[in-house]
């Protein structure tokens, strides 16, 4: 009886330890389901954060762009605003003033206005190289304008252009006072290519540049006796050109000879030469060549 009660026993609890077997394995295969369950909760969270940092960044470029696009619009029409200009300009250049630099130069520009999309100074910069080359153009221009009244400038031609009616008197009354009473006398830009503030011309006249009206009165009536003096020169020139001793006592030298001649006239102005030389130059004044 004892043993069978014993055997009972040890049966029953074997049956319990399987039983409790049974559950320990019930329970890490549960908890090993959660902790699945949970890993794959986790990765789901981190890829959503992940896309929603993503998409949080693809709405601030996509605002970006969309900011520096419109900064781009904003300064276009000051663009367009000068190739208007420009072309305004290029139109009143045409057969008087070769463009086709300026042209090319524009057209650069215009292509990397229409090429950018997100950098205002770009279009900033094209802005000013655009009103740069009208401006350009414009001086080009004017200069072709002041080259033409230059060529014009003559018997018949315009007596000045840009020095104004006081000017010209003031230049005039100087070439008048130093002896020139009946010489022409015209504004313009022509003389030794603009350099020369002034010329005589062999046909008996003499031109000034512009800025001259604006010279102290010594110094403007010098320049007058100094021009007026290669008139003379004109009346005898074939005799001066032979003429050893012009040759010996001023190397050939119209100009020099036509400051030595303003000397004799009292308008020595910055330039001296001695009392044989002055004898010599005051001949031309009368025609002689001696």
């Amino acid at each position: 009886m004892i043993r069978r009660l014993v055997s009972v026993s040890v049966a029953a609890a074997m049956m319990l330890s399987v039983g409790v077997m049974e559950r320990a394995n019930g329970l890490d295969a549960e908890r090993a389901q959660a902790v699945a369950e949970l890993t794959a909760l986790a990765d789901t969270t981190r890829t959503a954060l992940q896309r929603t940092d993503y998409l949080e960044g693809a709405v601030e470029r996509a605002e970006e762009d969309t900011a520096d696009r419109a900064a781009v619009l904003e300064v276009r029409p000051a663009f367009l605003a000068e190739i208007t200009a420009l072309g305004t300009a290029l139109a009143g250049a045409k057969d008087k003033v070769d463009t086709s630099a300026h042209r090319a130069a524009a057209l650069s520009a215009q292509q990397a206005v229409l090429d950018e999309r997100v950098d205002p100074d770009t279009v900033k910069n094209a802005t000013a190289t655009v009103h740069a080359l009208t401006a350009k153009v414009g001086e080009q221009v004017a200069t072709w304008q002041a080259t033409q009244l230059a060529q014009s400038a003559g018997p018949g031609g315009p007596a000045w252009s840009t020095s104004g009616p006081d000017g010209y008197a003031r230049v005039r009354a100087a070439l008048d006072r130093v002896g020139g009473g009946g010489i022409g006398l015209y504004e313009s830009a022509s003389c030794a290519g603009g350099i020369a503030p002034a010329c005589a011309n062999s046909g008996g006249y003499i031109k000034y540049r512009a800025d001259i009206v604006n010279w102290s009165e010594g110094r403007l009536n010098w320049a007058m006796a100094h021009e007026l003096a290669h008139i003379y020169q004109f009346r005898v020139w074939g005799a001066l050109n032979s003429s050893g001793t012009y040759r010996s006592m001023f190397g050939g030298d119209p100009e020099f000879l036509a400051n030595c001649m303003a000397v004799v006239r009292g308008y020595p102005g910055g330039v001296g030469c001695n009392g044989d030389q002055q004898a010599w130059a005051s001949g031309i004044w009368v025609g002689a060549v001696r």
